[in-house]
């Protein structure tokens, strides 16, 4: 299957270390060689760049990896293809606008005999049971919430609601953002970083590199990552349990105890 990463930080950050090893999966260290893709949100808009080609070999990948993209919000894909053929419209993330917002989505695994009923509204462009549950998503909640965004904790009760309803189908890792938060549910496999002050260094597994993170960041930063599998071995990464719904804000975890608007 395929492999996830995604990113939340409190203040504009690259993710040229993180993007570096997990790229490196896409083909050389691991067998995720069907396409990869990842997108930035940059204020209102989005900036996304996807490739046919495997991560080790797209000289489009190698920009990212040398192009220090700051953002607070991003998803990034590298796929090994269970439903669809090897082309640009199937890799991930995929995006589209509802309420005025562009929405980002990526998923790893696999869902059996997942065809759902879609009226229209939102329709895949490729033939990936990922793109069909994202659709589905996005056209579940416009018939439940109408024209307006709802508050994120309706937002988040109806995550954990639906990605429930489409775990029961198969496997279903997934990540989805609009810009002002990060929602991720994990079926199987993902973990989570916090990296605050005080920062440390970290080195990749997947490649000799290492970076100190007091040498970049503020005091005040704070950044989020989140993956399939971690990218470091000198670090603590938090385990999601199987069923899992986190949400990401700020570089940490939400507490969607507190009422939310």
């Amino acid at each position: 299957m395929c492999q996830l990463l995604g990113m939340n930080c409190n203040t504009p950050t690259d993710i040229v270390f993180s993007f570096t090893g997990f790229a490196t999966r896409g083909g050389l260290t691991d067998e995720h060689k069907d396409g990869w893709g990842i997108a930035f949100f940059e204020g209102r808009g989005v900036r996304t760049f996807v490739d046919h080609q495997s991560a080790v070999e797209s000289p489009v990948a190698e920009l990212i990896k040398r192009y220090p993209i700051k953002s607070k919000y991003v998803i990034a894909h590298i796929r090994k293809a269970t439903q669809g053929q090897v082309s640009l419209e199937n890799c991930h993330p995929f995006i589209r606008e509802c309420w005025g917002r562009y929405w980002v989505f990526a998923h790893n695994g696999d869902l059996k005999e997942f065809f759902p009923v879609l009226d229209g509204s939102f329709q895949p462009v490729g033939n990936t049971d990922s793109e069909r549950a994202f659709c589905y998503i996005l056209q579940q909640m416009r018939k439940r919430f109408g024209d307006n965004l709802p508050s994120l904790t309706e937002q988040a009760a109806f995550m954990r609601e639906i990605t429930t309803e489409i775990a029961a189908y198969g496997t279903f890792n997934m990540m989805l953002s609009h810009g002002e938060v990060l929602f991720t549910h994990c079926s199987t496999n993902l973990y989570y970083i916090v990296r605050k002050h005080p920062f440390a260094t970290a080195a990749l597994t997947d490649e000799d590199v290492a970076v100190d993170f007091s040498q970049v960041t503020t005091p005040d930063d704070k950044v989020a990552v989140i993956v399939t599998a971690p990218l470091t071995a000198n670090e603590t990464w938090t385990q999601y349990a199987a069923g899992e719904m986190l949400v990401f804000a700020d570089g940490d975890v939400l507490d969607l105890t507190q009422e939310q608007v």
